[in-house]
């Protein structure tokens, strides 16, 4: 016989971008744990396939939610959703995001401001809608992805970068605000990380990437529930992206946004 949400009473957990990468990997955290979860991706069968498995792995609730967040009205839909269901979330995930790379006068202005409503404006909006909800009830948390990249100006993935820096700095200002509220805010910062982020971006081949062995989203998401269930307000896995992170700030900006389109830079062999 199905459990029903109603059934039982544990923490439910929403995530964003959950079908693959980072977001997969924080819901089999969440559910080793017995939270319910509402997984959220714009992919339906392999959120569908997703949530079979993890559905069979730990036997309890798992909802689907197909959603394009680069469409506006997705979030209130979301929302508006679980409310008819009567379903609290006591923990938001915000983490469905993506990039592109090239000149940004060459590049797809379309694709960019689909980037901006996912990465930015959609994470504002459900941290808006259920935020108010866990004051409310005196407690919650909320985990927003953001990137190394938010630490510096990306030359060749100047909209990208921009976004992640929003989201650092909102996350920041809002754990600010929301002390002795009960809900906290954590905001995760993973440097370069296995994933079909690259390959889509094209980033793959770049003097960052190329040969270079990156953290597994395993051990990204591992790190970063950690912080999250130890009330942490920025998490950035591994040790070298820490310590890149504060040199950042001791290095003139000049430099930094020079070293960084280095990075960026995808070299072409010359036959």
């Amino acid at each position: 016989m199905k459990t029903t949400y109603q059934e039982q009473q544990k923490q439910t957990v929403l995530i964003t971008g959950a079908a693959s990468g980072i977001g997969y990997e924080l819901a089999q955290n969440f559910a080793r744990d017995n939270y319910h979860l509402i997984l959220v991706d714009k992919n339906e069968q392999k959120l569908s396939e997703v949530a079979v498995q993890l559905q069979q792995k730990f036997g309890f609730f798992v909802k689907n939610i197909v959603k394009d967040l680069s469409i506006p009205t997705a979030p209130e839909e979301i929302y508006t959703d679980l409310q008819q269901a009567s379903i609290k979330v006591d923990v938001l995930v915000n983490n469905a995001g993506f990039g592109n790379h090239g000149l940004f006068y060459e590049t797809n202005l379309t694709a960019e401001l689909k980037m901006l409503q996912v990465n930015l404006v959609s994470l504002t909006h459900l941290t808006k809608l259920f935020l108010k909800d866990m004051v409310n009830r005196g407690h919650g948390k909320i985990l927003n992805v953001a990137s190394t990249a938010a630490f510096q100006p990306g030359p060749l993935m100047a909209v990208y970068s921009a976004t992640k820096a929003y989201v650092l700095l909102f996350s920041e200002a809002l754990a600010n605000e929301l002390k002795d509220t009960g809900v906290t805010v954590t905001v995760l910062c993973p440097g370069p990380t296995e994933s079909a982020f690259h390959e889509t971006t094209g980033m793959a081949d770049s003097q960052q990437l190329k040969n270079k062995k990156m953290m597994s989203a395993e051990i990204v998401a591992k790190i970063g529930y950690s912080g999250l269930m130890a009330n942490k307000t920025v998490v950035i896995p591994g040790v070298k992206n820490r310590i890149l992170a504060e040199l950042v700030r001791l290095t003139p900006r000049k430099l930094v946004t020079r070293i960084v389109r280095s990075m960026h830079e995808v070299k072409t062999k010359v036959i």
